[in-house]
């Protein structure tokens, strides 16, 4: 049997071929991270051996995000098993309708500490939300658009219950589930609609035409990592892409957080609209992009109010005349930059490993304060690498890339209720995940110091 990490690997390489080959400036996007994290590798050896040291040199040039776009709850429910077969689970509840967006979403990734090590791939799938579209009988016309399509293949659907029935795929099935899955991501150039069709459903928002006027859920952008973002910001001109004015998350720091993304705008592709008898009728769609992330580190739900905090204000209270970066510079002066800060007041999760020979100075116990043991160098503490989104970002991205809000205002609230009963699983607690990582390294620590002292 093929175990899932594996077959994920596969997947996340064909995505990049397949993309590569549809989108042309995505090649061009992975050839300028990859020059500009060679760079900052080169000027920052301390950092390129810090990331060698915890393994994360190894899964930097591999590591991607995908995102798609759902029209039903039986696909959604459906694309869940299908990320299931890659060791991939639904982490975060993401609400974009606050921000004019029709969806909400989770992304579907590893969430073992060894499998984000061996391929952290990402997957953020929204679900449409129909009941947002205030137009009763266009509505009821994209409910019936969309429950005439079929976006998986009967090929991945057998093979999906083959690995939930006996726990596996063989290697011949796991490449054979690779090339039937990808016909899901595949772009497709004709629409299912009419222009007319596709102009009502884009007149009420864009996105809404996106994912209801095609066969299926094309991956919208493939997204590489990146060491500076700012630099492959200010680079991406030279590669002929019109970036974003904004990079999306916090400002640049001596500790990045989160997650900061920008983007190229997206591509006007042709299409072909359904016509009379056999005949279509050309048209061209906007949606399909490319963005670069840079992550930091991962925060508490104490550091994540803060930093949500400080966004508002950024936002919200600054004067009009004084560019947004400067604002959000100024808004994050009040955020702790130091690693012993971030550790000292709990804003931030850590990872605690024992340094090399290190042994408890006499009279310390190894139920010591762990920030005690980590002052005298007992223990060495790594910050964790936030591996989820930011929904007022993802919001951010997408709204660069959909012209906007496309006339639509949404006042609904959050239904994490329904978006799970579409799942069909409850999604998983980001900071759950990242708060058990590390107690359970602080565990692991107390008990080397108790079997050495007992030695």
């Amino acid at each position: 049997m093929i175990g899932a990490d594996a077959i994920r690997a596969r997947f996340a390489r064909a995505m990049s071929e397949m993309y590569r080959q549809e989108v042309p400036q995505y090649g061009a996007l992975t050839e300028l991270v990859a020059r500009v994290n060679a760079r900052v590798l080169q000027d920052d050896p301390a950092l390129k051996a810090r990331l060698e040291a915890i393994g994360a040199l190894a899964r930097l040039d591999v590591e991607r995000h995908g995102a798609i776009r759902l029209g039903t709850a039986a696909e959604l429910a459906t694309m869940r098993r299908l990320f299931a077969v890659m060791g991939m689970a639904p982490v975060g509840y993401y609400d974009l309708s606050v921000a004019g967006i029709p969806v909400h979403s989770t992304a579907f990734r590893p969430v073992d500490e060894a499998a984000l090590g061996r391929n952290p791939f990402r997957v953020f799938t929204s679900l449409l939300r129909l009941d947002l579209i205030a137009d009763v009988a266009l509505r009821a016309e994209a409910e019936r658009i969309l429950a005439a399509r079929r976006i998986f293949t009967p090929g991945v659907l057998a093979l999906i219950g083959q690995w939930e029935g006996e726990g596996g795929l063989g290697d011949a099935e796991a490449d054979l589930f690779v090339r039937e899955a990808l016909e899901t991501f595949r772009w497709h150039r004709e629409a299912t609609v009419s222009a007319a069709t596709y102009r009502r459903l884009h007149d009420a928002h864009r996105l809404i035409a996106d994912v209801v006027c095609f066969k299926g859920p094309h991956i919208n952008h493939l997204t590489p990592r990146t060491l500076d973002i700012d630099a492959a910001q200010a680079e991406m001109p030279l590669y002929g892409m019109r970036a974003k004015e904004v990079i999306e998350g916090p400002p640049r720091r001596a500790c990045p957080i989160l997650l900061r993304q920008t983007s190229f705008a997206a591509l006007e592709e042709p299409i072909l609209f359904l016509g009379e008898g056999s005949a279509g009728e050309d048209g061209c769609h906007t949606a399909r992009f490319g963005e670069i992330e840079q992550r930091g580190m991962a925060l508490t739900p104490k550091g994540r109010a803060l930093y949500d905090r400080l966004l508002r204000v950024a936002r919200d209270d600054g004067p009009e005349d004084v560019p947004y970066g400067a604002r959000l510079e100024a808004a994050f002066a009040r955020f702790p930059d130091t690693e012993d800060e971030l550790r000292g007041q709990e804003l931030a999760y850590f990872r605690y490993d024992l340094t090399d020979g290190a042994s408890l100075p006499p009279g310390l116990s190894a139920e010591a304060p762990i920030g005690d043991l980590v002052r005298l160098g007992v223990v060495v503490a790594t910050p964790m690498t936030y591996e989820d989104f930011l929904p007022v970002s993802a919001a951010g991205i997408f709204r660069s890339n959909l012209g906007g809000l496309g006339g639509a205002d949404y006042a609904a609230s959050a239904d994490r209720t329904g978006f799970e009963a579409a799942l069909g699983a409850e999604v998983l607690d980001e900071c759950a995940l990242y708060a058990a990582l590390q107690d359970r390294s602080v565990a692991d620590v107390r008990r080397c110091l108790r079997d050495a002292a007992a030695a």
